[in-house]
């Protein structure tokens, strides 16, 4: 709609604004009028009409089989779309329309804003399977036909007041028609099942719908005046009424065809089993995170007990082997702890990954550098985990074995996100200058346990590739890839 009405028209962004503000709402008026509407706005040199949006009603049959946004008509050939432009009133004379052997009613809505005609809607109704109104096709019909006089007088959309039509109750979830004290004068079958499962017994008409929607709310002390004005449609608002195990989100639309309060439209859904599960995935989401966070406190306990035992060795090597313990341990407890403060299991890796490089470096022997350069980027947890081992093994590899006693040297981790779409993969490389690669070293057979955690993990539990090969210039360079999943899929 953008290109269309700043291609052809000399409407302003205020303007534009005010036509996105009617679109966003006038599903409602379809469904009422059980007819299909095209909005159609005069070109700039005022000699012809530019459809810029069309909506099809959910109550009936179409009377479009083809899109109409785009189209172009002369000024002339649609006398009522002249006449609701130039006059400014909704124009319903003319007999019906033929398209295709099917029967079409046409009416002119004039899109009224600050006293100008912006445009006018094309209301069509497919006049094939008319029969004798019910109550409810008379409701429907007489609140559109107050919404369509709301347009034309430029009170309908409410400013301010732009809906979610995705999130919003819809006209066939359930309608309840007011009159001007808030007393119910229709209410759908939706509607008063959706009262019932409140806890209502008797019926809806003829009682005061702000009162009655009070009284079958919890108690909580003095009846909830704003519940009763915001039930009576008395402004243009959105809420929700939990009772009896029920939960009804209500949309009051009050209506004033001609400048005057005459009642108001209050649309309602039943989301009973919507909230229930929206509370059960927060409850799990809460008790996952719970979890994550318990496993980290476990795992730092653990390593604190290991690192206790450490100090007790007499041997050299044994203390060696458990601070490499506590150093494991401690990889995967910042996972769990990231994770703890998820609400998903995907993690941004970046941080994990500068912690780890902070944690390894504390056994540096020298004055040793090490820093990161690309981006790791989100990381499902099932990856994030073994990765973390992974690079903990690699960089406290290359710190132990790459550098002498006090000798100066870089550790440089890089993160690459390549690739095909079908198939992202990460790419890391951990880099050294420092003496490189003994003569005759297999990465792949060497009975190093670092290296067998490292090929175990990046081989088998994430399906990647690893290799440690001599630098360009100098030292050694360990090559991850591993596959990921892409980080905009949720």
């Amino acid at each position: 709609m953008n290109d269309l009405v700043r291609q052809h028209t000399a409407l302003s962004d205020s303007d534009l604004e005010w036509l996105h503000m009617l679109v966003s709402e006038w599903q409602l008026l379809s469904d009422l009028s059980f007819a299909d509407l095209v909005l159609w706005v005069p070109t700039l040199d005022g000699t012809r009409y530019v459809s810029v949006a069309q909506m099809r009603p959910n109550t009936g049959p179409t009377s479009y089989q083809d899109d109409m946004v785009g189209h172009l008509v002369p000024r002339g050939r649609r006398p009522m779309l002249d006449s609701a432009l130039d006059e400014g009133r909704i124009v319903r004379e003319g007999d019906p329309e033929w398209r295709e052997e099917v029967p079409v009613r046409v009416e002119s809505i004039p899109v009224r804003r600050d006293g100008r005609v912006l445009g006018v809607i094309a209301r069509n109704t497919n006049l094939l399977t008319v029969r004798t109104p019910s109550r409810l096709e008379l409701t429907y019909l007489q609140s559109a036909s107050d919404l369509a006089q709301m347009i034309a007088a430029g009170t309908f959309p409410f400013p301010g007041q732009q809906v979610d039509m995705d999130a919003s109750p819809r006209a066939g979830d359930g309608l309840i028609r007011l009159d001007a004290d808030g007393v119910v004068q229709y209410a759908s079958p939706n509607a008063l099942s959706a009262y019932h499962r409140l806890g209502l017994a008797a019926d809806l008409v003829g009682h005061h719908l702000g009162r009655t929607t009070a009284e079958l709310a919890p108690a909580r002390g003095p009846v909830d005046e704003a519940l009763v004005k915001l039930a009576s449609g008395w402004a243009p608002r959105e809420f929700e009424v939990e009772g009896n195990d029920g939960v009804i989100q209500l949309r009051a639309i009050p209506l004033k065809p001609k400048g005057v309060h005459i009642g108001s439209l209050v649309l309602l859904r039943d989301v009973t089993e919507l909230r229930r599960r929206e509370r059960e995935l927060i409850t799990k989401d809460a008790t996952i995170r719970e979890i994550h966070h318990r496993v980290k406190n476990n795992l730092q306990t653990v390593a604190a007990l290991l690192r206790l035992q450490s100090r007790r060795m007499d041997s050299e090597q044994g203390r060696e082997a458990l601070n490499e313990a506590v150093r494991r341990v401690g990889s995967i407890a910042i996972v769990h702890e990231t994770l703890s403060q998820n609400l998903d299991e995907r993690v941004e890796f970046d941080d994990i990954a500068d912690r780890v490089l902070a944690m390894v470096a504390e056994i540096s022997p020298g004055k040793v550098i090490t820093r990161r350069t690309g981006r790791f980027g989100i990381l499902d947890a099932e990856v994030a985990t073994p990765l973390s081992m992974v690079l903990t093994e690699v960089l406290q590899n290359a710190l132990e074995h790459a550098f002498d006693q006090a000798e100066q040297g870089v550790v440089e981790v890089g993160a690459v996100r390549g690739g095909s779409r079908k198939e992202p993969r990460l790419l890391v490389t951990v880099q050294d200058n420092g003496r490189g690669l003994p003569e005759g070293f297999d990465p792949h057979r060497a009975g190093n346990l670092g290296l067998q955690i490292v090929r175990t993990l990046v081989e088998g539990e994430l399906g990647g590739q690893f290799d440690m090969v001599r630098a360009p210039e100098r030292g050694t360079k360990v090559l991850l890839d591993v596959p990921v999943r892409p980080e905009k899929q949720h």
